[in-house]
């Protein structure tokens, strides 16, 4: 049981402070909670909480709090799901749409946060909307109502079912259920024993619940695992694809005026300041987001198949770029551009001989470098078979010593291997093994 009033509460607060200030080691808290006369149950609870905070401060910072001496409160499930500081203040700027609405006119526009778990989302709605705070959890709601407190940030909070909320118009308007004009959700990911829930379908709501809520509301946004089947998606949406040079954090999905840009794809990489380092788009194209008949009937085979009869579509779609030789340049897109589908256009606007070396595996073989921040290049200086005396050899050949090894579409243990190689030259380079048309191949280069 999540322990919201024992954490809350001035003493436990000040408590921390204290701690933090004298440098206390695990051993050293335990010790002064004991004397102060906690039970074993609420010295737990604290511990607990006092090791997230190092990860709630690099997450969310201090967010301008409105009392400097209270900390966010949260458990370890709302921490991993809530939006980050860096994507949060991007999307603020989303709602710059939502001023257009039939609320802006007659006064305060206002936003459900449905779902609103630790307050995540909320913390960047900007301060022209009103801003209501809805879940079914109230441990949820604890933390929701104590960090917007804790932030400055004017919200109500009502404790109901999502579901229901939208189609609530008669509510009081104190209930804070009138007049609603926007929402914003982050569909649970919860399972029953407090993991987190790994089956994109298996939300709560379901997209055909948020789907149904959003009738409700002139406009929001739906914040998606980046994985969810864009299949599945409605027309007339828009969809974004938001994380920052190396991940891909969300699929955020904006329904109604705020989709300033309906039936587009696009993918922004996010600085950690929160301003967008680059951006890419194209039009929807329904073709590519479903397997044809004949490729997912090579796909389901794949489990009795070895080497180059395998199917391996690891990470693209059909927008696959031609497969071709190995070339000078090899790239890693982003993965925001993966998951977008988005690299391929990326790739041929710099080179139009752009292509992959093998089916479905995301490595760009090109003659000219492909630039950064989309890509990541690596000028490729030799390859061979993948089998210890060839790859000795070639590191020996160009005097290599440290490796980076990389792995797609070939399966082992990196440090095993690296073990295994034992190489003894003066340069580092990196080392992939992946695939050339269907075959494993190790490919050497040096990051440009």
């Amino acid at each position: 049981m999540f322990a919201a009033e024992l954490l809350t509460s001035p003493q436990v607060q000040e408590f921390i402070q204290d701690a933090i200030k004298r440098r206390l080691d695990a051993l050293q808290v335990s010790t002064a909670l004991s004397k102060a006369g906690y039970s074993n149950e609420d010295r737990a609870a604290i511990m607990d909480y006092m090791a997230l905070l190092p990860k709630i401060q690099e997450k969310f910072g201090c967010l301008h709090a409105n009392d400097k001496n209270r900390f966010l409160l949260c458990d370890k499930l709302a921490l991993e799901q809530s939006t980050a500081q860096d994507i949060g203040r991007w999307k603020a700027n989303l709602w710059s749409a939502g001023n257009d609405g039939e609320g802006s006119k007659s006064g305060t526009s206002t936003v459900h946060d449905l779902c609103c778990g630790m307050g995540g989302d909320s913390f960047f709605i900007p301060a022209s909307f009103k801003v209501v705070g809805v879940d079914l959890d109230k441990n949820r709601i604890a933390m929701y109502r104590h960090n917007m407190e804790t932030c400055g940030k004017n919200a109500e909070v009502v404790y109901a079912d999502v579901r229901e909320v939208a189609k609530i118009r008669e509510m009081p308007a104190s209930a804070g259920m009138t007049n609603t004009e926007f929402f914003t959700i982050d569909p649970a990911r919860r399972a029953l024993e407090g993991e987190n829930q790994r089956d994109l379908r298996n939300l709560t709501p379901t997209l055909e619940e948020v789907l149904e809520i959003s009738k409700h509301y002139q406009g929001g946004m739906v914040k998606l695992p980046p994985g969810y089947p864009p299949a599945e998606i409605p027309d007339g949406t828009e969809i974004l694809y938001l994380g920052g040079h190396s991940d891909c954090r969300e699929c955020l999905v904006l329904f109604g005026i705020l989709a300033k840009n309906p039936d587009t794809v696009r993918a922004v990489m996010i600085g950690k300041d929160g301003k967008a380092l680059a951006e890419w788009s194209r039009p929807r194209e329904r073709s590519l987001e479903t397997l044809d008949e004949d490729l997912q009937e090579k796909l389901d085979r794949n489990d009795s198949l070895e080497g180059r009869d395998r199917t391996y579509r690891t990470s693209t779609s059909r927008s696959d770029l031609p497969i071709g030789e190995i070339a000078r340049y090899l790239s890693e897109p982003a993965p925001i551009l993966i998951r977008s589908h988005l690299f391929n256009a990326a790739a041929l606007s710099c080179d139009p001989h752009a292509h992959l070396i093998s089916e479905g595996i995301a490595y760009v073989a090109s003659d000219l470098p492909l630039p950064a921040p989309g890509f990541t290049c690596y000028e490729i200086v030799a390859h061979s078979e993948i089998s210890t005396g060839a790859v000795r050899s070639m590191l020996k050949e160009h005097d290599i010593g440290k490796i980076t090894l990389k792995l797609r579409g070939v399966k082992l243990d990196p440090d095993a291997e690296i073990k295994r190689l034992k190489p003894k030259g003066k340069k580092s380079a990196i080392l992939f093994y992946t695939r050339a048309a269907g075959e494993k191949i190790a490919l050497l280069g040096f990051a440009r």
